[in-house]
């Protein structure tokens, strides 16, 4: 037998590379070493990845995965949250028959609310009122169909769809789905449902795509640190209050408004941003510390594109109905003007330790609410902008945007329970510090459960009201907490972990765009020197 060394029959034996690798190595030899990775540097990520095979290996090679990416791993996760949320709120969905249907030969259902299900069961959602008391199920064209309805005080009102053109257009979108099913199962046979349920179900479809868009747009704008975007997916706030409301529409498109000007395009920020106005107000205040960061950096030319843009998009969606139907369409503006204080606010929770009315007359308006409120919020934007032009470094978009939007939330006369989600994108941006956003999360969510009781008969009722007034008071104190650390952060780059790279790399604002490092042009104090650390390297990325 010949000796394998020189044996010519083993030819591999005597290439070096035979012993380094047991199969032939990839063309791509390219390997992800910027990106963060939390099994190593997030204690809560280093326990949970235990139940996976635990942290990341020191020879394992990143971003070489075919199919498992990190982007798709935590939109299955947002699937699993979504799936628990569409859970949460089947209790609502169940039909019983209609009493004394039977009785006339032909067996009718209806909605099994009894015995206050949907507070019990903590499944409400506003979806399924709101198909009736906007008369959807009658097919009324959103904004032109109108009705009336008895005020608190007695008097009589007309009433119009009291949502943002987009976010009613889609309703209606939705219903004429729903219709369309009820048409096949009558006459093709298709499984059905009660109309409502139908009409839920369609709405939630496409409220998890848009939340699905909106964990897309976030992760992508994370950059190094997509897997801080995990945290948004299963968020505890999504589970809760995914379905309650159709808060999802305007989160994605403010997501999408933010990846674009993380890809340095205004005019697509400004195209999202107006759209996404035109489904909630609040993505228009983006537009709040987009002017301080780019009067900062003497980025005026990209601001008045976005604003231009915004500006004529909103429009573009308005217009019609604005020439068409102006009194539907002005209806949204008035109502929020004239109604009362939510229970979910301090001006509520003055009122129930003091006894104050703020001046309310018999129908729950206020203009001293409006005013306080109104210049509360401007005291806000006046703190943003201090902060936005003083700090030592310029803050990076997302910190300065979750403090305006938390702010709003903070002052405002309403605070829905949904509108907690517009701060859950904002926050794994701002501050992905895993147990501050998960504690917050989880108080936030907790709220629901004292809220709901607040409905319920005093006979069945499971919670004082005064645990929904403290539940507030602490979701108060955890969300000024929150922006404490960012105000803290910014004021210290140092300690801002969006800032420090895995590799002792230091970036200006990943999310920041045309002013990511930008030369400040205007600022309330010199601009401090960058951390102790070597700059980043703008290399191609690995997916």
């Amino acid at each position: 037998m010949g000796d394998r060394e020189t044996d010519p029959r083993t030819p591999e034996s005597t290439d070096p590379d035979f012993w380094d690798s047991p199969t032939r190595l990839s063309d791509d030899l390219r390997e992800n070493t910027s990106r963060d990775l939390p099994s190593r540097t997030d204690a809560v990520a280093r326990e949970a990845s235990i139940a996976v095979g635990g942290p990341l290996g020191l020879h394992a090679v990143v971003g070489r995965s075919r199919y498992l990416t990190p982007l798709r791993v935590i939109l299955l996760m947002a699937l699993v949250a979504l799936a628990l949320g569409w859970y949460g709120k089947a209790g609502c969905l169940q039909q019983a028959p209609v009493a004394g249907s039977a009785a006339s030969g032909t067996e009718r259902f209806e909605l099994d609310w009894s015995n206050h299900r949907q507070y019990i069961a903590l499944c409400y959602s506003d979806t399924i009122p709101l198909y009736t008391a906007e008369r959807l199920d009658t097919g009324a064209l959103p904004y032109k169909s109108s009705w009336e309805q008895k005020r608190p005080d007695g008097s009589t009102e007309t009433r119009y769809m009291e949502y943002p053109v987009l976010t009613g257009m889609y309703m209606y979108a939705a219903m004429e789905v729903s219709h369309g099913w009820r048409w096949a199962h009558d006459n093709w046979g298709v499984p059905g449902a009660l109309d409502v349920v139908l009409f839920f179900n369609v709405v939630a479809l496409g409220l998890a795509l848009f939340w699905l868009l909106t964990i897309w747009a976030t992760a992508l704008t994370a950059g190094v640190r997509i897997w801080s975007a995990a945290i948004a997916a299963l968020s505890p706030l999504v589970i809760v209050h995914i379905f309650t409301n159709f808060d999802a529409i305007a989160t994605a498109l403010l997501a999408l408004a933010m990846l674009a000007w993380a890809r340095k395009n205004p005019w697509a920020t400004g195209l999202f941003l107006g759209i996404g106005v035109a489904a909630k107000l609040y993505p228009g205040l983006m537009i709040i510390p987009l002017a301080v960061l780019c009067l900062r950096a003497g980025r005026i030319r990209e601001f008045a594109v976005t604003v231009a843009v915004a500006v004529a998009a909103w429009l573009a969606v308005n217009l019609p109905f604005m020439v068409t139907v102006p009194t539907g369409w002005w209806e949204f503006f008035r109502y929020n003007s004239d109604r009362g204080t939510d229970p979910d606010t301090w001006f509520t929770v003055v009122s129930k330790i003091s006894g104050y009315a703020w001046d309310a007359d018999a129908n729950g308006r206020s203009d001293l609410v409006n005013a306080i409120s109104l210049g509360a919020f401007v005291a806000v934007c006046v703190g943003v902008v201090f902060v936005g032009l003083h700090a030592p470094r310029r803050p990076r978009l997302a910190q300065l945007m979750f403090l305006t939007v938390a702010g709003f939330l903070l002052v405002n006369k309403v605070w829905s329970p949904q509108y907690s989600l517009w701060l859950v994108p904002l926050a794994v941006l701002a501050l992905p510090r895993t147990r501050l956003l998960v504690a917050w999360m989880v108080l936030d969510a907790l709220v629901w459960i004292p809220r709901m009781g607040l409905y319920l008969p005093d006979d069945v009722k499971w919670l004082p009201e005064q645990w929904f007034t403290g539940a507030v008071v602490i979701r108060a104190f955890a969300v000024i907490g929150l922006c404490a650390v960012v105000i803290w952060e910014i004021y210290h780059p140092e300690r801002d972990l969006v800032r420090r790279g895995p590799g002792g790399e230091f970036y200006d604002d990943p999310g920041g765009g045309v002013l990511d490092d930008a030369v400040d042009t205007i600022s309330l104090r010199p601009r401090a020197p960058a951390p102790t650390g070597r700059r980043r390297e703008k290399a191609a990325a690995v997916s």
